[in-house]
């Protein structure tokens, strides 16, 4: 374990985007939302997906260098044509614009096509919390998931984030797959040579599976829920809402044919849309009633169930994304904990790139 300073890590980031033809601007936010990833514990979508990143713009599947095309067809609803960009600049870009719209008329909304993996969904949506609106983001992702009662991947893990503000108490942030786990976690297992929990995914002949590899293997996700008592049907519905805002609204590829991020699936051709698809919005809190009352109660909704009685005493009701927020803060002052293999990961591409190693 090797544990590395946030600004050190985001400035090297920023110096391999730059390196692979991003403008400075560019690599710099896209290096910003890869170590939020880090800082909050998400340590699946932070600079661990830094290779991957390059492995897609060395094979022209990313564009370096994208011109947004921006069409309004309604007032608040807008529509990105991304141009090939990677994600983590046109869901920042789109969410600006809907919190724009959402200054002016209280809600906004953009869709986004021809994009690419957005990194995590809690960046984007977080922020709207500048502006005491109510932040919202989703994407569709590799197929990797099956419908509930399938055994054939269809749906990618698809993850939905909503932020809400709050007064004194630390903002609201749910920021969830879709999927019982996120392809991630099956990398970390992996890395650290452990099995994954069963519930998470199925071999290709429909048997369950502990093989933290399973997905390589031709193994396939379960949707949230995991079992049919466990109530699979409602991961699958979360994931399909995902997938049809981010792919069918947008104009961009939907359901198997979302092009896929992992390294050992191939995009399907004759694809019915453009690239990967996103969906970010945000709505004024102050469309409801007044924005203090909202934030004051919004506080006290917080401490109410932070006070809820525990089952383990040691372990205390949280409420979502406080662990996130804690793990920040408290990374902030330590460093970034990166393990053997996203090191090893850093001085491949330093040494290919020929830069400066920041470890």
């Amino acid at each position: 374990m090797t544990i590395i300073q946030s600004e050190i890590l985001k400035n090297w980031i920023a110096n391999v985007f730059e390196t692979c033809g991003f403008s400075a601007q560019n690599a710099q936010l896209s290096a910003q939302v890869l170590v939020d990833a880090d800082l909050r514990g998400i340590d699946s979508h932070g600079v661990a997906r830094l290779s991957g990143y390059i492995r897609l713009i060395r094979n022209g599947r990313i564009n370096p260098t994208p011109n947004f095309i921006v069409t309004h067809r309604k007032k608040t609803m807008i529509h990105v044509d991304a141009d090939g960009a990677i994600g983590l600049l046109s869901a920042p870009f789109a969410m600006n614009l809907a919190i724009e719209a959402t200054a002016e008329y209280g809600s906004g909304w953009a869709g986004i096509s021809n994009s690419n993996h957005f990194g995590i969904a809690a960046y984007h949506a977080m922020m709207a919390l500048e502006k005491d609106f109510i932040g919202f983001a989703m994407t569709n992702a590799s197929p990797l998931v099956t419908p509930a009662g399938g055994k054939q991947r269809m749906l990618g893990t698809n993850p939905i984030c909503v932020a809400i503000p709050t007064q004194n108490e630390i903002p609201f942030v749910l920021d969830m797959a879709t999927a019982a786990a996120a392809n991630g976690k099956l990398e970390i297992a992996e890395r650290n040579n452990n099995p994954i929990p069963e519930g998470w995914a199925i071999a290709n002949n429909g048997e369950p599976t502990t093989d933290a590899k399973a997905l390589k293997n031709s193994g396939i996700l379960l949707p949230l829920g995991s079992t049919k008592n466990g109530g699979y049907h409602k991961g699958y519905g979360l994931g399909s809402w995902v997938d049809i805002f981010s792919g069918v609204l947008t104009g961009a590829n939907f359901g198997p044919w979302v092009p896929p991020f992992v390294s050992f699936l191939d995009p399907i051709p004759n694809q019915p849309g453009k690239g990967i698809g996103h969906f970010v919005g945000c709505w004024d809190i102050d469309g409801f009633q007044d924005k203090e009352t909202t934030k004051k109660n919004m506080d006290l909704w917080i401490q109410t169930f932070k006070n809820t009685v525990s089952i383990d005493i040691e372990n205390p009701v949280l409420i979502p994304g406080e662990i996130e927020h804690n793990l920040s803060n408290e990374r902030l002052i330590r460093g970034i904990p990166l393990v053997n293999a996203v090191c090893k990961d850093i001085e491949s591409l330093t040494s290919e790139l020929q830069i400066k190693s920041p470890l």
